[in-house]
């Protein structure tokens, strides 16, 4: 099976979206010229190419990207070759408006944007997969050729009448009976009782709230729906070229794929990043956004966009502060990318996307974007040979499912203000502080790797998940847990007493009496810090330690934070600087230690290999001291020895070798 490694070669791979489809061809001769300039060895053609390629059905026209791929060998970049199917061509939707995605108040979603495909449509996927073989075909023998790409950013949903049968399809082979079905689905709430498969119909526009157990389920359909067209091109390139990775590009903690199952479907597995530049914590999310993908690959991983500059699709977009860019690039090499790459390669004049930064940007040449990706590219040439291949160990799993993410958006959930996505970064951010090198696990993955778990938070928990919980901690292992965890089983049941009875056994909870949400900026204060979101009226059973209690409102004396063994729950979401202390607390009674202990603030030390990468997230100059044991260090990226204290500037970057390896 191919891997990232087949295109790497012992590089770091550094380009990335290149468009030359939009502007003129006398243009092409420049953008080599610059992309040896700045070290580019790779770049991705054809993501937004379909008309081009096909411009009415049955045509195709390949002369240019023929010119381009011989173009782009002869000044020795490698091409990262797109199925081009993640837009279709007007034509398609004028000819066959079957194709179009109908959204859930039944409206037609027209062509003029992208993504404007129904991934159950017959008459789609026999277009891409016309595309796919034919571009296969064509460029498998190609000496260019490094990766394919398979479409772009699968998210596209559908409410149409083919996706209806397509999901009764679905569902008959995941429940068989209608009656199963209905028992899963809790029908007999509000005479939802179905007959007959062809009564069932997707989550659409409804009178009131919809059943929650038939929006879980269409949301695992659409994921694996959109999985089958991935399968479907994959399958048609890896038959042409059987040695040549494939990957598609997952978004960041993107609600509609569940990126476990597709992982295991790419040989590589890839994702585009887009901190934003004013969030002093940008850091920590690039840092989450990169650990929770190389889980998934279990091994390097490749960044397949991010942006030199600004991007265009916020409220306000700004640009990154010199450094910044180099800053998060190394950042996500440290924690384990072989491929730093961007949308796009030079900034588009026209279209949606003329105010996204590019690598080259409107400033040209001799704009600073360009002197900075420059050095980049030069630091990723002279890193590539040290690092490309090598490991990032992890002490620390933070347990993800999309299934628990999905169960639990429902209407009627006891709060709107809990957002799944925030309450894993507050518990990810913990950690960073901490220094502590942290993983992603799925909840019914081998846990036994691990020193500690934490768990932000999994309303939704199968009995296969709920058991290897227990069995970790009963092997050894120490789990911490956050609020509204394991409440439901796969099927979106309540489980009796409102939390599964093993965890409660587990964590020491006689009774879970009542959820107590709480309002937006309300705290409860709690026995040294104030808990945000959410508190539980708890009752301990005996012999199980209280480590905090609430101190106000009506929980006052009640459990806020119990441990029992190895095993701790925290029903509420502390304050960052208390969720920091109690996880720390955890930690240490788990043998689990800083990479670098007594890091000023935001900085970070991240083990690659035999490599320390230390980085400054700070806007200021900070002073870091190194351990005494392990030095002098010789800076990869600078040729300097570093003993003692190391000195960095704003957004600065050491990654450091011991001196005799």
């Amino acid at each position: 099976m191919p891997a990232l490694r087949d295109a790497t070669r012992g590089r770091i791979l550094f380009g990335g979206d290149y468009n030359p489809e939009q502007w003129p061809e006398e243009t092409w001769a420049d953008d080599v010229r610059l992309m040896k300039e700045a070290g580019v060895n790779s770049v991705t053609l054809g993501v937004f190419s379909w008309a081009r390629l096909e411009p009415r059905p049955g045509a195709r026209d390949f002369g240019w990207l023929d010119r381009l791929m011989d173009l782009l060998h002869a000044h020795g970049v490698g091409v990262v070759l797109a199925t081009p199917t993640a837009s279709p061509p007007p034509w398609m939707g004028s000819r066959h408006p079957e194709t179009l995605p109908r959204d859930e108040h039944g409206q037609t979603v027209w062509w003029g944007s992208r993504q404007q495909f129904c991934a159950s449509s017959p008459t789609y996927r026999a277009y891409a997969a016309a595309i796919t073989e034919d571009l296969a075909a064509r460029y498998g023998g190609h000496p260019a050729l490094t990766m394919w790409h398979i479409n772009n950013e699968y998210c596209t949903h559908c409410w149409c009448d083919e996706t209806a049968r397509h999901f009764r399809r679905w569902l008959a082979a995941r429940y068989g009976t209608v009656e199963a079905l209905n028992e899963a689905w809790g029908t007999a709430f509000w005479s939802q009782r179905y007959d007959a498969w062809d009564e069932i119909i997707p989550p659409r526009r409804a009178q009131y709230m919809r059943n929650p157990a038939q929006q879980l389920d269409f949301r695992r359909f659409t994921s694996d729906a959109l999985l089958e067209c991935y399968a479907a091109e994959r399958d048609i390139v890896a038959r042409h070229t059987p040695l040549v990775p494939v990957t598609t590009n997952f978004m960041p903690f993107w609600v509609g794929q569940d990126a476990w199952a597709w992982a295991g479907q790419e040989d590589v597995v890839s994702v585009d990043i887009y901190p934003d530049p004013k969030d002093p914590f940008g850091g920590q999310y690039n840092a989450m956004v990169g650990d929770m993908t190389r889980s998934q690959a279990n091994g390097p991983w490749m960044v397949m966009e991010q942006a030199a500059g600004p991007v265009n699709w916020r409220g306000v977009n700004h640009p990154k502060p010199p450094g910044l860019n180099r800053l998060l690039s190394l950042q996500s090499v440290a924690r384990g990318a072989d491929a730093v790459c961007y949308f796009q390669w030079r900034q588009s004049r026209q279209g949606a996307e003329k105010f996204h930064s590019g690598m080259v940007s409107h400033a040209g040449e001799e704009g600073r974007t360009f002197r900075e990706v420059k050095r980049i590219g030069a630091e990723l040439a002279r890193l590539g040979p040290e690092v490309a291949g090598a490991r990032v160990a992890a002490d620390v799993a933070v347990l993800h499912d999309w299934h628990a993410w999905w169960a639990g958006l429902q209407d009627g959930m006891p709060s709107r203000e809990v957002a799944y996505p925030e309450v894993v970064r507050a518990w990810h951010r913990a950690l960073w502080e901490n220094g502590y090198a942290a993983g992603f696990a799925h909840p019914e993955h081998d846990l036994s790797g691990y020193r500690m778990v934490v768990v932000p938070q999994l309303y939704l928990l199968t009995d296969a998940a709920v058991e290897n919980l227990a069995g970790y901690v009963a092997g050894g292992g120490t789990l911490v847990s956050g609020f509204l965890t394991g409440v439901a089983d796969e099927d979106d049941r309540v489980r009796t007493g409102g939390m599964d009875v093993r965890l409660r056994e587990l964590f020491g909870i006689r009774t879970l009496e009542e959820w107590w949400p709480l309002d937006k900026g309300e705290t409860v204060a709690c026995d040294g810090f104030d808990g945000t979101l959410w508190s539980e009226e708890l009752e301990a059973e005996g012999g199980t330690e209280v480590v905090a209690a609430y101190r106000g409102g009506e929980l006052a004396g009640l459990p806020a934070v119990l441990r029992r063994g190895r095993a701790w729950y925290v029903s509420t979401l502390p304050e960052p600087g208390a969720l920091r202390e109690l996880l720390g607390r955890a930690a240490a009674g788990a043998g689990v230690r800083p990479v670098v202990a007594g890091l000023p603030d935001l900085v970070e030390a991240v083990r690659r290999g035999e490599l320390l990468f230390v980085l400054n997230h700070g806007r200021v100059p900070v002073t870091v001291e190194l351990p005494d044991a392990a030095g002098p260090y010789r800076d990869v990226l600078t040729g300097a020895e570093v003993a003692g204290a190391l000195e960095l500037e704003r957004f600065g970057v050491a990654v450091l070798r011991e001196a005799g390896r």
